[in-house]
């Protein structure tokens, strides 16, 4: 459990997939904290779906013991990001805010420097001058890359990144070592595995498919459909980031009498990667089944084999058993039921569950 003296947590990000799906688990949990949340609230994809997120938090507040104060605002903003730290003291800081996505950092690179290294920056001078107890923070699966050993284990070499993302989240976790080394801030960094759900991105494959079937329209499956992915369920993320934020990397000096870096890193991945094929299928089985497309529909119409993308990998493939050893933990929720409570929420979000 929570230890009794947290007071105030800070989520970065709030507004996002991973962070509004934290900040209402926080809620059923904590007892008294004070939760407070930063979103720049960006139209990189539909700002509707962050609107919403915000709204099932106020709802989630209402019958919590907790308060939530939200800040609309930018990583980038240092002023801004200082105001928070010194007004609030958070305990504990859960970084998931930066600009997402491997082909948007292809055409927009700004975007990607600003959120996720300055914006990181600007997180870990704060923590410097405040007395947090453990930072947090979202990396990435792609991290590793073009990496032929699989699964992906943190101990794998990850200075090949095929993207500018990808880039800026190894980037993260080297700015992180350096201010656990030099400064004693217990860090734990923490690489997703492809997350999917309910109220998720647009720009992800589950969701972006489904969109486009439902208009009709051909969706392309890359690589001629021969790559696999690590699918996670939100709720799994979600879980594994809780059991990690209370347990900081302890502090502790080495031979030479300097610190040790309290400093960690970990994989949440399903474990099991789907071929896009099978995911396909199964999605337009539970597309079918909640009723967003027709039992008739015609999914071979709509589907086109292309080769590769830049920046994309062929397989993503978790070794999480590190999680599993120190937090006796594991993602458990199998693809075809995560990909059901997706397509039942789509149903009532965009069609009114008629």
């Amino acid at each position: 459990m929570f230890d009794n003296n947290i007071k105030n947590v800070f989520v970065t990000g709030a507004a996002g997939f991973i962070g509004s799906n934290l900040v209402t688990k926080l809620f059923g949990m904590l007892d008294g904290v004070e939760i407070i949340g930063l979103d720049n609230m960006n139209d990189y994809y539909d700002v509707s779906l962050k609107e919403y997120r915000i709204a099932e938090i106020e709802k989630a507040e209402k019958n919590s013991k907790c308060t939530f104060k939200f800040y609309k605002g930018d990583l980038a903003d240092k002023a801004l990001i200082t105001k928070i730290f010194e007004e609030h003291k958070p305990e504990i800081v859960v970084n998931l805010a930066a600009q997402a996505g491997v082909r948007y950092s292809i055409e927009n690179p700004d975007a990607y420097i600003n959120s996720n290294m300055i914006g990181f920056y600007n997180i870990l001078e704060a923590c410097r001058h405040n007395p947090v107890e453990h930072l947090v923070y979202a990396s990435s699966s792609s991290v590793y890359g073009g990496n032929k050993k699989v699964p992906f284990s943190t101990d794998d070499m990850v200075d090949h990144p095929v993207s500018l993302y990808a880039a800026t989240k190894k980037s993260n976790e080297l700015f992180a070592h350096a201010y656990s080394k030099l400064y004693n801030i217990p860090t734990t960094g923490l690489r997703f595995f492809t997350v999917y759900g309910p109220a998720g991105r647009p720009d992800m494959a589950y969701f972006g498919f489904t969109n486009k079937l439902v208009n009709g329209e051909t969706i392309k499956i890359f690589n001629y459909g021969n790559c696999k992915r690590d699918f996670t369920f939100v709720d799994d993320i979600v879980e594994g980031i809780v059991r990690v934020m209370q347990k900081a990397p302890e502090k502790k000096n080495g031979e030479d009498g300097l610190p040790v870096p309290p400093y960690a890193l970990y994989n949440i991945g399903g474990g099991t990667p789907e071929n896009l094929l099978d995911f396909v299928q199964i999605l337009s089985e539970e597309l079918v089944r909640a009723g967003v497309l027709p039992e008739d529909y015609d999914f071979d119409a709509h589907k086109e084999l292309v080769p590769m993308q830049p920046g994309d990998v062929p397989v993503t493939y978790a070794d999480s058993t590190a999680l599993e050893r120190d937090f006796g933990f594991k993602p458990t929720i199998d693809l075809r039921t995560g990909l059901r409570r997706f397509a039942e929420w789509y149903k009532n979000f965009y069609m009114g569950g008629k």
